[in-house]
């Protein structure tokens, strides 16, 4: 299935029984507090905000939308039964190089439904949560598309950056170093130039998952999720600012990101549970025009300690990022990778591996490490035999325990990219780097090694279906 809009997305999530439509909740502390009790744990439905405090009905916001595998997979226009490794596989056949194919201009579509220009525009309007007791404000951006064009060539980055509500006309925007969208933006401000920005808060998910992810420098996200779906995705062009937006988006904002303009943006509960960013001065958007939908729908995703909404995605498919990037590389012999959703979906990556050299563990340890869908935050990579499964904590954490030695199998490397909101980053004035460590949980190569102690998978699958109608709990 594939879905044009946030709407077709949301009906076909309510035909599966995973969306609970949620009407009276606050905007402050309240909605985020229930999204928090709902992503504790993985699989529970999507929530969809109605009537909430001080708005008026129809005005929304999705949230927990990302929590279960079933929702991923639909979004990736699978099955909706799919599972872990299946996600994997799938996303795998994009992950070395993204398919694109270029955005369809059209004149019009649903998002101008209502144009807001000058005083007409009010961020105010729309029902902006505070998410966590000890924020600095409210974010109307978490499950945004921050949209730019580079200032030297037709490249059209879309990211995720948090957008908090300054007033009615002004936000600020926080992206960390290195990221595409701070490179474009510093670019505009060495040429003196205010940077042309657009921010949409409601689309079809897999605009949102595309931004999310380390797509290469001068692919554009739109092109990718045309090239994924096999079909142009469709933009109207600003009058304001000239960038394409979605042309069946929920709300856009539009203005321009001026250089040495700063507010104090934060503190904010980040995806890795923490307020390590704290305040500090952050650019601001000066929002001079807003399309929208008569009702829009804002899309939420909530950070919090993990396994949260923002990260639980990402783990499948940066999982078959790294996976391609190691076979691009040149390292054989990867039977599955794994992107811990307890590591925020960055910082545990597991890599199961079929050994066939001496050092083998170690390479493909240090190269996950260090690649570019594997490198941003990193801490923990664990290399571990294709006899465990990376998607199990438990075996990979006993796989830890008993295979491997501190004083050959840790290495730990420094100089990390990283970011402030890394709560272990440094150094103190630019917090930037890291250190992370590469562990090897193999079996040590060409030494013999201990048999597992385990009934063998065909006793096991022999057994459990000749007792499951009697032990209906049985694993096989």
């Amino acid at each position: 299935m594939e879905f044009r809009d946030l709407r077709q997305w949301i009906d076909a999530v309510r035909g599966l029984g995973e969306l609970r439509e949620v009407r009276g909740a606050h905007w402050d502390l309240e909605m985020g507090t229930i999204v928090d009790l709902y992503q504790r744990r993985m699989g529970l439905p999507a929530l969809l905000f109605d009537e909430i405090g001080d708005y008026p009905a129809g005005w929304r916001i999705l949230a927990n939308a990302l929590t279960s595998r079933s929702r991923i997979a639909l979004t990736l226009g699978l099955p909706a039964d799919t599972d872990a490794r299946g996600i994997v596989m799938a996303w795998r056949k994009h992950a070395r190089q993204y398919p694109t194919v270029p955005c369809r201009e059209v004149s019009d579509g649903p998002v101008n439904e209502v144009v807001e220009t000058g005083d007409e525009v009010d961020i105010l309007r729309f029902p902006s949560p505070r998410w966590h007791a000890k924020d600095g404000g409210r974010y109307i951006g978490t499950g945004c598309l921050v949209i730019q064009r580079d200032p030297d060539s037709t490249w059209v980055n879309v990211g995720v950056y948090r957008v908090q509500v300054h007033d009615g006309r002004r936000t600020g925007l926080y992206i960390s170093p290195g990221k595409h969208g701070r490179l474009i933006m510093e670019k505009y401000w060495k040429q003196g130039r205010p940077c042309p920005v657009a921010v949409s808060l409601g689309h079809d998910p897999l605009a949102f998952f595309v931004a999310g992810l380390e797509i290469p420098h001068g692919v554009s996200e739109l092109d990718v999720v045309g090239g994924l779906r096999g079909d142009p995705f469709e933009v109207v062009r600003s009058e304001f600012t000239g960038l394409p937006v979605p042309a069946t988006g929920e709300a856009v904002l539009e203005g321009e990101i001026h250089p040495g303009e700063m507010l104090d943006e934060g503190p904010f509960g980040e995806w890795l549970g923490y307020y390590a960013g704290g305040a500090r001065p952050a650019s601001v958007i000066r929002v001079n025009a807003v399309r929208r939908r008569r009702d829009p729908i804002v899309m939420g995703n909530l950070p919090a300690k993990p396994p949260n909404d923002d990260t639980y995605y990402r783990g499948y498919l940066r999982s078959a990022a790294i996976w391609s990037e190691l076979e691009g590389a040149g390292i054989p012999g990867v039977a599955m990778v794994w992107c811990h959703e307890a590591g925020g979906s960055r910082m545990f990556t597991t890599i199961a591996l079929r050994q066939m050299y001496a050092g083998h563990a170690k390479q493909a340890g240090l190269v996950a490490a260090q690649c570019h869908a594997g490198a941003y935050a990193n801490r923990w990579t664990v290399v571990v035999d294709d006899d465990i499964d990376p998607t199990d904590a438990d075996e990979v954490v006993w796989a830890m325990c008993s295979r491997v030695d501190p004083r050959e199998d840790v290495d730990v490397l420094t100089g990390g990219w990283s970011t402030p909101l890394d709560p272990m980053s440094y150094p103190p004035d630019r917090r930037n780097l890291n250190a992370r460590l590469v562990v090897n949980a193999c079996r040590p190569f060409g030494r013999e090694f201990p048999e597992v102690c385990t009934a063998s998978p065909e006793m096991r699958a022999e057994i459990a279906a000749r007792w499951r109608d009697r032990l209906p709990e049985i694993a096989d």
